[in-house]
């Protein structure tokens, strides 16, 4: 058949700008509370019609994104969540699943940043107006969340405060404008491991807010207020986590540094674009062994 124009969306990095673990369930699954953001960089998903469902990745992280990984956080390793994204909406639509689909892998796999949520959530967007569905938000969001718990937020695609496992949503309201630089040393880590080396940890949910933060830093004195609770057994994990926020908070510039999610990728947090890029380009050059970007927040 005749190649389809292309439909393109991107796939940004979601970065948990504060992380509460709140309870566990008796299924497993752990009880979250926190600020999640989304940053201007990450994955591109295109998508063109076709007579059968096929999946090309490309990309510096190819390799490590086999069609047996890229899984959300905490889902068994079966099949790419792009696969299985298409597959979910094509049954919910009442469609054959045909498509292909190129995914420029740009993330690192495993680095807490929630790239295999964010490509699942981009391929439903790009899928829909391929196809020319449109099951609505809801609907939309409950096909996410049978792919993953952190798919239905990246759907949203914007701030939010999240609860639950992460699929319930309170709309937080826009953030200032805030740049970050992304920084990982250049490890996976197992959310499973994480979550298994929090050894009970329970804390309450993050504070929320009456009025929007008016600039970063006083987003960044908010943020001081409440952590991220898998940081600590991450670090006991991977040391180098350790070097990454020490040079972070060691930049000119730099309001705070967290760890994202459950690692390994860290965040500092910059009221600049300037000051970003330049952090960013000098940790480039002390450690070209890290994964490194600049990029503004999207609030």
């Amino acid at each position: 058949m005749t190649e389809s124009a292309a439909v393109q969306r991107h796939a940004r990095a979601k970065v948990n700008l504060s992380l509460r673990v709140t309870g566990k369930r008796a299924d497993g699954y752990h009880e979250l509370d926190g600020l999640t953001a989304f940053a201007q960089a990450g994955d591109l998903v295109t998508v063109w019609d076709s007579d059968a469902l096929s999946l090309e990745i490309v990309g510096p992280y190819a390799g490590a994104l086999s069609q047996g990984a890229g899984q959300a956080s905490g889902e068994p390793a079966t099949e790419n969540l792009v696969l299985r994204a298409a597959r979910a909406l094509a049954t919910a639509t009442g469609r054959p699943a045909r498509a292909r689909i190129l995914l420029d892998k740009q993330l690192p796999v495993a680095g807490g940043l929630g790239g295999g949520s964010a490509d699942a959530a981009a391929t439903l967007h790009a899928l829909c107006q391929l196809w020319g569905v449109d099951p609505g938000p809801a609907r939309l969001a409950e096909i996410g969340l049978q792919l993953g718990a952190d798919v239905p937020v990246c759907l949203h695609g914007y701030a939010a405060f999240v609860s639950g496992i992460g699929e319930r949503l309170g709309p937080a309201p826009h953030l200032p404008e805030a740049h970050v630089v992304l920084a990982n040393p250049g490890v996976e880590l197992s959310t499973a491991a994480v979550f298994k080396a929090l050894e009970g940890q329970v804390s309450g949910p993050v504070a929320r807010w009456d009025a929007p933060p008016r600039d970063a830093a006083a987003l960044a004195d908010y943020l001081a207020r409440d952590g991220n609770d898998l940081e600590a057994p991450a670090r006991r994990l991977r040391p180098e986590i350790d070097a990454v926020l020490t040079a972070l908070a060691a930049r000119p510039g730099c309001l705070i540094a967290r760890m994202s999610g459950s690692g390994a990728t860290c965040f500092g947090l910059f009221a600049e674009a300037a000051s970003a890029e330049a952090a960013a380009a000098q940790l480039a050059a002390d450690r070209p062994d890290w994964w490194l970007r600049a990029a503004r927040l999207i609030g």
